[in-house]
């Protein structure tokens, strides 16, 4: 789950890294007003969940209130990457100095937590990575440790950082891990981490990525998703607590287990088809989650076919197939059903399929050809 930048540095704040004033509004009106408390000289932020926001005209430099109202009124009617600008951060404008890229995350090479900084900031980092990769310098963290200060110093040192700014630097830096850790988060990130001209460092942006199987433990973060970038299917899947990502091709997946899932959608690649989408609906699932996932595999117009992958552990085969009839009883798809069915009491769950006229499969590799076969056809 992404976070917003109003939302990251509000995190941010509370672990003792130095922001901004400012506050976030949906009104060129209350815009003006914030403009006015913080002295005029101000910065309107779009508050998407996409990068470039700058480039896109997103981001603008405002000298007085009344300008200030102007160009919230012009961003919050724009639309950048597709999505809608409902919020703009009012922030009071910062002289900067330097632009330092800073951030945490997952290593999976190490396995370890990894931070990462770079003295060119301010831009992407992964336009620094593949032009001037010596320029970025990474530490892993040993997560029973935790970050030690000697290497946030060592960090300092790498992106030659004046001395004075040092002591600052390892409390933000320790702030920063402790963000990382206590959230869950996959990525914290501040972009740019600026030396301002009266010698301060400010987080002058930030990004924040939670894991999204961790966030049973911080229902104050769930409740800040932002649902406009997700795919309604998504939402939908949410809902019933189905792993759902949309895809670009024309076979429908719905698979339990997720390792079970990503072979499936490799054998359909073999054999010349493509994913619709990626579906697991876990251990366990009874008929109305069943048929939730097929409702929602449905709702995509591109689907030409629907392959079930049901590998009966927990999962007992004939309940599958009862919510896959129900679904079809509800929905009347009109695209045609491979259905592979393997386990516990699968044999049961094949003849209600075989009676409603479903296409079945014993092995993986004959039921993504006839699902190719199918979308084709």
């Amino acid at each position: 789950m992404k976070l917003h930048e109003y939302q990251s540095k509000n995190i941010f704040s509370k672990y003792g890294i130095p922001i901004p004033k400012g506050r976030v509004t949906t009104t060129a009106q209350e815009a003006k007003q914030i403009a006015e408390e913080l002295g005029g000289l101000v910065v309107i932020k779009s508050q998407v969940l996409v990068g470039g926001r700058g480039k896109a005209g997103g981001v603008k430099l405002a000298k007085d209130p009344n300008e200030a109202e102007q160009l919230a009124t012009q961003i919050l009617g724009m639309e950048i990457k597709g999505l809608p600008v409902r919020k703009v951060l009012v922030d009071e404008a910062s002289a900067i100095d330097q632009e330092i890229y800073f951030a945490i995350t997952d290593d999976r090479a190490s396995k370890k937590p990894i931070m990462i900084a770079s003295a060119a900031g301010g831009v992407d980092i992964e336009e620094v990575a593949a032009k001037t990769p010596e320029k970025i310098v990474k530490v892993n963290i040993d997560p029973l440790l935790g970050l030690r200060e000697y290497q946030a110093r060592d960090i300092a040192v790498a992106i030659d950082l004046p001395r004075d700014y040092w002591r600052d630097f390892t409390k933000i830096a320790m702030g920063l891990w402790e963000v990382y850790k206590n959230t869950d988060a996959s990525l914290a990130e501040i972009n740019p981490l600026v030396i301002t001209k009266d010698k301060k460092l400010i987080a002058l942006d930030g990004k924040m990525m939670i894991d999204d199987n961790a966030l049973f433990r911080h229902p104050d973060l769930a409740e800040m998703r932002d649902t406009d970038e997700d795919a309604p299917a998504e939402i939908e899947a949410r809902k019933y607590g189905l792993s759902f990502i949309k895809l670009d091709g024309n076979i429908g997946c719905m698979v339990n287990g997720a390792g079970l899932a990503m072979t499936s959608m490799d054998v359909i690649k073999l054999f010349g088809g493509d994913p619709a989408n990626f579906l697991d609906v876990g251990g366990g699932a009874g008929a109305e989650k069943v048929a939730a996932a097929m409702r929602i595999i449905l709702t995509d117009p591109n689907v030409k076919a629907v392959l079930f992958n049901i590998f009966g552990g927990i999962t007992r085969c004939d309940e599958v197939a009862k919510g896959i009839l129900v679904a079809m009883d509800e929905v009347k798809p009109k695209v045609p059903m491979v259905v592979r069915l393997v386990g516990t009491n699968a044999e049961e769950g094949r003849r209600l399929l075989e009676n409603a006229n479903m296409i079945t499969a014993e092995t993986l590799a004959d039921a993504a050809k006839k699902a190719v076969a199918a979308a084709k056809g």
